[in-house]
């Protein structure tokens, strides 16, 4: 018995804990890849910190570096030289939307990475997260529905039970 109620509680423990293998980035990274980009010898390498730097930023756990990120990869995604480049800021603009609870963009994102390239297991591996994400979204929100719901006949029904 105990091992059951055990289990029952792990699962529901894993249903609303994050669950992905995201890797976080601290602020002596971020620091050290803006020390990088400033001290780029040529516009090929500050073109190489400045992916880097992105990638850090939204990697952080501050929604601030996030946004920031974001705002990086959005505004260097028409200057991709290659597919290959394109498809790694596509990736890196899914993180940090995935970051910032945007899962619908994050999705959009990861199948236009999925497009040119649809054995990419890094991509293939966060989509399913965020889907999963989506999905424990729409379970919560439909829980939250039905419980308003409730309350709101109950409270009808004790009213209609003083009146008799």
């Amino acid at each position: 018995m105990n091992s059951n109620i055990r289990s029952f509680f792990d699962s529901v423990g894993s249903f609303f804990g994050s669950g992905d293998n995201i890797p976080w980035c601290d602020r002596d990274i971020i620091a050290g890849c803006e020390d990088e980009v400033a001290n780029a010898r040529n516009a090929e390498h500050k073109n190489e910190s400045l992916v880097r730097l992105s990638w850090a930023l939204v990697h952080s756990r501050q929604p601030e570096d996030v946004n920031r990120g974001i705002a990086m990869l959005e505004a260097s995604l028409d200057s991709s030289n290659s597919p290959l480049q394109t498809r790694e800021k596509l990736y890196l603009l899914a993180v940090g939307h995935y970051r910032n609870g945007d899962y619908a963009r994050s999705r959009q994102l990861l199948e236009r990475c999925l497009e040119t390239a649809p054995d990419w297991r890094q991509a293939l591996t966060l989509k399913k997260v965020v889907e999963d994400r989506i999905t424990k979204d729409g379970v919560l929100g439909i829980g939250i529905a039905a419980t308003a719901v409730g309350l709101i006949i109950g409270g009808i029904a004790a009213a209609v039970a003083r009146k008799k």
